[in-house]
This record gives C-alpha cells, structure tokens and sequence, in this order.
C-alpha cells in the first residue's frame, strides 16, 4: 500500500473512532492491511474507547503486548486482559505478566489471573518472573503444572529455584527430580548453597562433570568430590583430578584413601578407582587403600585382581612387603605376579609364588636361573620326584659343566631330548661311561643317528669292544663310517678295525690293521679292494711305520696311475723317506704300465736328492720325459749341464747356449757349444759366443768361428774382434775366411801381415783378393823402411791403376 492509501485509511479509522463507530474500527483494522499500525495505536489510545478490542487486536497481531497490557491495566480493562490470556493469545503470558509486574500489579491478581492460563512458553513465562526477582509468585502455577504431569525441563528447573530459594524440601528435590537441567541448577545454587549445587551436577551424571569438580574444589568439598568419583567410574575423569597440575589433588587423595574408598558399595568402583590410582602411578597410596580393602574388609578380600594389583604395586613400590602379600593372600594371579617379582629381581618372592600355587617347573627355573642353587634345586627335585622336575635340574647341571650329575638326573626324569649337550658336554668332559647309560636310556625313546654314533663311540673310548660287537651285530641307525674315522683320528685302531669291517670300508680296515702292526693283514685286505684309493691308505699307513717292502707292494699298484703318483711322491717327500721313493720308482720304471709320468718323476727326485744318477737317467730316458718339467728341477737344482742336455733334446738351442755362457763353469762344453751354436735362431748369440770365448776359451775361439763362419756378418765379426784387440788372436780364421772377399776382412789381414811383415802372404793376398783399401794401402807401404813392402805398392797400382 501507498503512503496516500495509509493516510486514506486512518482518516477512515479517525472518522470512524470519532462517530464511535468502534464494530467498524474494528472490522478496518481486522480486514485492512493499509495503515501505519503504531500511528493507529497511538491513535486509538489517546482516543481511549470504551470498547478496547480494535486495540486489542491491532496489539496483538503487531506485537504490542507490553504497551497493550499497560494501556488496559491503568483504564480498568482487567476483564479484558483476562479474556485476551485466556481466549485470544495464552502465548502472550510473559509479556503481559512482565508488564503487570513492572506496573506493580497486586500479586494476588497476578495469580488470579494464572490460574486460567494453561498453554503458553513456560521457559519465557519463568524468564519473565526470574527477571523481575518475583519467580516465587509462579510457584503454584508451577507445581499445578508439574501435578499435571508437564515434564518440561524449564517448568522443573524454575521449580528447583524456587525451592533453593525458599529452602523447602530442596535437597530431596534435587536428588529425586529427574526433569530439572542441573547444570542451571548448580549454577544457580553455587553462590547460593554451594552443597546443594553439588547435588544438582552430581544429578547431572556425567554431564556436570567439570562444574562439580570446580565448586567441590572451591568449597573444599573434597570429601563429597572423593564419593562422587569412586561412584562415577570414569577414568577420563580420574585422569583429570589426578593428573601432577591439579592443587587440591592432594586433599582429594586423602579423602579417596580415607573415605570414599572404603565406604564404596560395588566391586567395580573399587577396581576402576585403583585402577586410577595405578594409571597416576600414585603407588604409596594405591598400597594404603588395598592394605585397607583387601586385608580388612572381608567382602573385597577375595576379589582376585584387588590382590593382584596390591602385590604387584608392592613389587614395583614397597618390596619388603611382597612376600607377606604373597603368603597371607590367597586368590591373586600367581604366573603374572610371579613373572613381574622375576623383572624386578624378587627371586625369593617369586619362588614362593610359584611354589604356593604348585607351579613346580617354574619354581624349578627360579631355583637355576635366577637364585642359582643348585643345593636347594636338588632337594625340591627329591621331595616332587617328578619327570619334568628331573630335566630340569639335569639341565642345570649340565650348564654347570656337571655332566654327571645332569645325566643321572636325565635318567631319573626318563628324557632323552637334550641327547645333543649331553654328549658334547660328557665327551669333553671324559664320561663315557656314565654316557653309556644314558645313552642306552636314550635309545628307547629315541632313533637317531647321532645317539647310535656316540654310544658306540663311548664304547670305543671305554675300550668295550665286546659291547661294541654287539651292538653292531642287531639295528642300528649310526654313522659307523664316521665314527670309525673318528676312533682312526684318535688313535682307537681296534675299534676302527671293528668298525671298518663292519661296513667293508678296507682301506680304513687297513689302515687300522697297519697301525696295530698287522701289515700282511693289511696288504690283504688291500688287494680285496682292488681300489687305489685303499692302496693309498695302506702305503700311507705303511710309510708311517716305516714298513717300506709292504709300502713298496703298495706303491706299485699306485704309480702306474698317472693322476695319483703326485700324491704318493708328496706322502713320501712328507716324511722324508725319498730315497725309498727312489727306488719304488725304479721299480716301476720296468712296468708294463709304466708312463711318462714315472721317468719324469724320477727325473725330479734325481734331480733334488741324487743329481749324481740325473745325467745317466736323462741319457737313457729323455725320449719318455716331460722334458719341461725336469728342466724346471734341474734349474731350481742349479744342475746347468743337465739343463743343456734338455734344451738341446728339446730343441732350444738359444736357451742351451745362454745356460753355457751363463753357467759356464758348470755347464760349459766345446763340442755340445758348437753343435748348438750351429743351430740357434737368434744371430746375436753369435757374437755374445765370441765374447764369451774370448773371455774364457780364447785359445778355442778359432775353431768356434770356423764352424759358424757361414752364419757371421763377417764385417761385423771384424769389428767386434777389432774392438776387443783380438784380431791377431784370429788370424787364421780370417785366412780361411778370405775366400768370401770380404773388404773388412781383407783390410784386417793385410794390416795384420804389415805389422808382423809378413811380406809373401801380403803380396799373395793383395795379388788374390781385390776388395781392399788399394789407394790407401799402396800410400801406407811406399814409404815403408823395407824395399818388398815398397815394391807391394808398385804391385797394388800396377794392378788396380786404370791405364
């Protein structure tokens, strides 16, 4: 609507209100829409008509309670207040109540006028009253309410107030109202009476938690707080009061310990405020309140996880009291406690855990492990005389290195199942006999190889052969073999030899015959064999006891094998017996087996032990030798002619030469130098060789250049010669090598005929062989003191002068 069609309208209202027309007035502002609402209730009441419900309704429908209220209290419409509560907006009882009290209605009225009002807002109408600090005049419109059966919080909790407030039954209606909101409550009781706002939270169960804790707190309710937390159970809760920061825990403490505690009604509350008390590690205390529960009220003492947790405090606190828990108390879980003394080194008390509740084993371990008696162990052992109890205290004997005892125990207790340490721990210890029985115990519980070995082990290191025979002859799971290589390592021949024949494994058997001096015995069983391995053993064997003959018979079978004479060799060189090795090789040399391998081999002894019989040897056999091997001896043997003997069979030439040269006192011959110097590959030797003679066979030196003349660099000879001063030493060589014209050689036989003037060979070599210096050589004699050498010059340029 329009601003024009407002005004239009409330003209109409004024006209209508002035004429008294009020149905119509009515009927407008019912109908109409069209209008200021606070211009016409300001209107309506300065007109002050005498029917006031065009008022009423316009108040109503914008909100004008309070104004309307008034406005029909103080121009004596009581009857129409009443009628617009009861008929026409019950809902509107707080504002009018309001407004009635702050015009100062009699009270009498007011409650007059409430008894008819049923369905409005009770949480606004109590606000209304609560406000104004007159909630106690809504008390029996409250209660007629709550006699109705209204279970509405506001309508209990404005109740609650009331009776704090007028100290009427209020302790009993806290504790036994269930509708009122006890965090109002207790708010509104602190400041007031800070115990019946304890009642209030503690209705609240759970909900008021930190409300109660604070006003027990602040009003040093400590007592009633220690009731409320033993009843309430949380450990959420316990955990806050508890906890190192809260500054009346102490007090708290005390009342819990004195008080609540032992006044608590179920079990549950006991366990969980312990519970508490052990999770806050508050052990001093925890220990005072079960002292008090378990040991003096007689309806908790036999609750088992009370004295559980009494003693294992005790074990973690107050140790000196445990073993009196633990003997006067009955019902408390002995392996977890027992275990718990056990970590915290309560031995004893342990022990007397376990042997109170008839946990023997574990008493048993105790004893060994932890108290380390073995005295004490023995008597318990004796007075259960049990099978488990026996096992155990053998295996602390055995721990102790008391295998004795521990197998007497063992036997006692029947059990075979630590067989392993028993028979470590006996045979290093040298109780074989005492094994013995163990063993035989063992058996009958028990197959194993390992039993069955050791038993006839023990038999052997008792000297039981008979025992022994025995047992080998019915079933039996052992290793013999391993066994019998045992009792051979030891030395335990008449066992071995048992044992070996037991299982047929000769060679051992005769190893074992050859070791008790039965050596006939044992080339026997050898040839029974037929295994070289087997006559291995018993040449091995035989060469030990110095039984060479019977070795020899051996080693015959062996050499003929070329993969194990290595290992014979080594098995005499071992123990230094070469020269029977020497001859067993000399025996075999005749062999229709015989290989290379043998000739080499006794090439090598020879070589190391008779170098004297090496050269014969080589003579005879070289073409059966692996020549490289024994040349490798015979150069670790500095046996050089030996050594050039090879090369030169070996065709390596080079190398006999360079030994020659190099071992010359040793290895140096003229004739074997020459055949080889002939036949080398490499052309510098030939001058290494000249050196070589003229340094130690010079007198030979001739005859070697002769021989390989046709090989030389006859040039280069010359000036090796030259260089070293010995070309006179080789004149005659020269001569002979005249005939290849060579100028270097002509050259130094004609210089060497001038110095001795030797005039007749000159002439007949500078007549015969043109390759020379003939300009400078005629020039050198022209001038020379004798007249034939002058006359050679006048022969040099009448033959070689162009005409």
């Amino acid at each position: 609507a329009t601003q024009d069609d407002k005004d239009i309208v409330f003209k109409y209202i004024e006209a209508a209100a002035k004429l008294n027309k009020l149905p119509e007035v009515e009927r407008i502002i019912r109908e109409s829409k069209s209008y200021d609402p606070a211009k016409v209730k300001d209107f309506l009441i300065e007109m002050k008509l005498s029917d006031p419900r065009a008022l009423i309704h316009l108040c109503d429908t914008n909100g004008y309670i309070a104004e309307l209220t008034k406005y029909l209290y103080k121009n004596g419409f009581w009857k129409h207040i009443e009628i617009y509560l009861v008929k026409v907006n019950p809902q509107a009882a707080p504002e009018v109540m309001g407004a009635l009290l702050d015009m100062e209605c009699e009270e009498s009225a007011i409650k007059g006028l409430l008894i008819n009002v049923r369905a409005c807002a009770i949480d606004h109408l109590v606000e209304a009253f609560e406000k104004r600090h007159r909630i106690q005049m809504l008390q029996p419109w409250l209660e007629a309410r709550a006699n109705e059966g209204n279970q509405q919080t506001e309508l209990h909790t404005a109740l609650a107030k009331i009776y704090v407030d007028t100290n009427r039954d209020a302790d009993s209606f806290l504790v036994n109202n269930q509708f009122y909101d006890p965090k109002i409550v207790g708010k509104y009781c602190e400041e007031r009476e800070p115990l019946k706002a304890y009642l209030a939270y503690k209705k609240g169960w759970g909900k008021c938690d930190q409300e109660l804790i604070e006003v027990t707190n602040k009003n040093m309710l400590h007592k009633l707080q220690a009731s409320y937390l033993v009843e309430r159970q949380d450990p959420e809760l316990w955990k806050l009061v508890l906890s190192a920061d809260n500054q009346h825990m102490k007090r708290l403490v005390e009342q819990v310990v004195q008080t609540a505690l032992p006044e608590a009604k179920t079990p549950e509350e006991v366990s969980i405020t312990v519970k508490a008390f052990a999770d806050a590690e508050l052990h001093h205390e925890l220990i005072e309140i079960l002292d008090k529960i378990v040991l003096h009220r007689s309806e908790y003492s036999q609750f088992s996880n009370l004295q559980s947790l009494l003693i294992l405090t005790a074990i973690k606190t107050e140790p000196s009291r445990v073993m009196d828990y633990v003997n006067r108390l009955e019902n408390y879980n002995a392996p977890k406690l027992a275990q718990k003394a056990l970590e915290h080194n309560l031995n004893e008390e342990a022990l007397a855990i376990y042997t109170k509740f008839g946990n023997n084993e574990e008493a048993m371990d105790v004893l060994l492990n932890k108290i380390h008696d073995l005295s004490r162990a023995a008597v318990f052992a004796e007075k259960l005389n049990q099978p488990l109890i026996w096992s155990k205290l053998g295996q602390g004997y055995l721990i102790g290195e008391n295998v004795e005892e521990a197998i007497k125990c063992f036997i006692k207790g029947n059990d075979p199942k630590s067989f392993m340490l028993v028979i470590g721990s006996a045979e290093r210890q040298g109780k074989f006999d005492q094994l013995i029985d163990y063993l035989l115990m063992a058996r009958q519980k028990i197959k194993d190889s390992q039993i069955d070995g050791a038993l006839i082990y023990a038999y052997a290191k008792c000297q039981k052969l008979s025992d022994l025979e025995s047992f080998l002859a019915q079933a039996n799971s052992a290793n013999v073999e391993q066994v019998g290589d045992r009792c051979y390592d030891e030395k335990l021949y008449e066992a071995g030899r048992i044992l070996f024949n037991q299982i047929g494994k000769l060679g051992k058997f005769a190893s074992c015959l050859v070791n008790l001096g039965q050596f006939q015995e044992a080339i026997k069983a050898a040839k029974k064999a037929e295994s070289t391995k087997t006559w291995e053993e018993v040449n091995l064997a035989c060469v030990k006891a110095k039984e060479f003959q019977l070795a020899a018979t051996a080693g015959l079978k062996i050499i003929v094998h070329p993969d194990r004479l290595e290992f014979l060799i080594g098995t005499y060189e071992k123990y230094g017996f070469w020269e029977e090795l020497i001859k067993l090789l000399d025996s075999g040399l005749a062999l229709e087996q015989a290989h290379n391998g043998i000739f080499t081999e006794l090439g090598i002894l020879l070589a190391k032990y008779v170098p004297t019989r090496l050269m014969d040897h080589l003579r005879h056999y070289f073409q059966r030798l692996h020549i490289t091997k024994v040349l490798k001896a015979c150069e670790e043997c500095l046996l050089w002619k030996e050594a050039v003997f090879l090369h030169y069979h070996y065709g390596q030439f080079d190398s006999a030469i360079t030994i020659m040269i190099e071992h010359s006192p040793t290895a140096f011959e003229h004739d074997i130098f020459v055949q080889n110097i002939q036949k080398v590959t490499n052309s510098e030797l030939y001058y290494k060789a000249i050196n070589f003679y003229l340094a130690e066979q010079p007198l030979l030196l001739n005859e070697l250049l002769t021989s390989i003349a046709n090989k030389l660099d006859l040039a280069k000879t010359v000036g090796v010669l030259k260089n070293t001063g010995a070309l006179a030493l080789v004149q005659s060589f020269l001569k002979s090598a005249q005939s290849y014209n060579v100028q270097a050689v002509n050259d130094a036989l004609n210089e060497l005929y001038l110095e001795s003037e030797d005039f007749e060979n000159l002439r007949t070599s500078v007549t015969e062989f043109d390759k020379f210096d003939q300009l400078g050589f005629a020039k050198k004699l022209e001038k020379h003191e004798l007249l034939e050498f002058r006359r050679i010059a006048a022969l040099i340029c009448l033959l070689y002068t162009s005409p």
